[in-house]
């Protein structure tokens, strides 16, 4: 059973994607107010437990981006394609099938927000 890296979930989701998300909602990228990464936080045989990491843009204002509503929009936007995120995690730790949760926006700092997303086991 793989271990989740910080190399593989960047192959997953590689810093185009976070342009290519402010592309789609706001029909620019200078918009973007942070740069997302998703970062493992804990795992085990029967799940794994990732933080997308919200990193504030020099110059911008990340407390002021509305970050408390993204979980909402992760769960569904086809750019961040949670559940494609989920099915690659699942398939590296060699489980057949999983479920998936993202919860809500944390703050660590006024310049890193994460949102929780968690995969589990479910053969």
């Amino acid at each position: 059973m793989a271990s989740i890296t910080n190399e593989f979930l960047d192959n997953l989701l590689h810093a185009e994607k976070t342009d290519g998300f402010f592309e789609a909602l706001f029909c620019g990228v200078e918009e973007g107010a942070y740069d997302i990464v998703l970062r493992p936080r804990q795992e085990s045989d029967r799940s794994v437990d990732l933080a997308f990491e919200l990193h504030q843009r020099p110059g911008r204002c990340l407390v002021c981006s509305l970050t408390y509503g993204l979980s909402g929009v992760f769960k569904r936007h086809p750019i961040i394609n949670a559940n494609g995120l989920a099915r690659a995690i699942a398939d590296a730790k060699g489980w057949k099938s999983c479920s998936w949760d993202i919860g809500s926006t944390r703050e660590e700092s006024s310049a890193l927000h994460w949102i929780p997303f968690r995969v589990v086991c479910q053969d």
